[in-house]
């Protein structure tokens, strides 16, 4: 669900989660020039003259790569990494990615603009091999499987994860 955050004539509310979070100064990506407010991001809306500004709370987009366990490697991009890895991990997605069973994400980098992923996800896809390859062994040099334990049951001590 996109969270949307508006400011009208300096009053501060939320569509969609409780006014008291949206008075975070970090919620809103709009700065100050001469002619009035204008909007950082191409979603936000400017209304000239009025004294009104709306913003979009910044967005996040993930380009990723996940592998199969003889090394299969698929890069991808998402606006939600978590609920991407589930995906690649339940063989929801059809695809190259279900075929070749790359299911361990094992690479990501986040962006704020959407325009700035697609163009990395691009050059990651238009490397060699070796190249990838050396990308995710700087910053995951054992290949671990870095969703392997989201969305995972928890359970205390002594507790049995199949009574619950």
């Amino acid at each position: 669900m996109t969270q949307t955050s508006v400011i009208l004539s300096g009053v501060e509310g939320s569509r969609s989660e409780p006014a008291t979070e949206a008075k975070d100064p970090d919620a809103f990506a709009c700065e100050k020039n001469p002619q009035g407010v204008l909007p950082k991001s191409p979603g936000s809306a400017n209304f000239p003259g009025t004294g009104m500004e709306v913003c979009m709370k910044d967005h996040e987009y993930f380009v990723y790569i996940v592998c199969s366990r003889s090394g299969t490697l698929y890069i991808g991009m998402t606006n939600s990494i978590y609920r991407r890895a589930l995906q690649h991990k339940r063989g929801d997605i059809e695809g190259f990615a279900r075929m070749y069973h790359c299911d361990r994400l094992v690479y990501y980098e986040s962006f704020d603009d959407v325009h700035k992923a697609i163009g990395r996800e691009k050059q990651l896809k238009g490397w060699r091999q070796s190249r990838k390859i050396a990308l995710i062994e700087w910053k995951n040099p054992r290949w671990a499987d870095l969703a392997e334990t989201w969305g995972a049951q928890m359970a205390f001590a002594g507790e049995s994860i199949r009574t619950r």
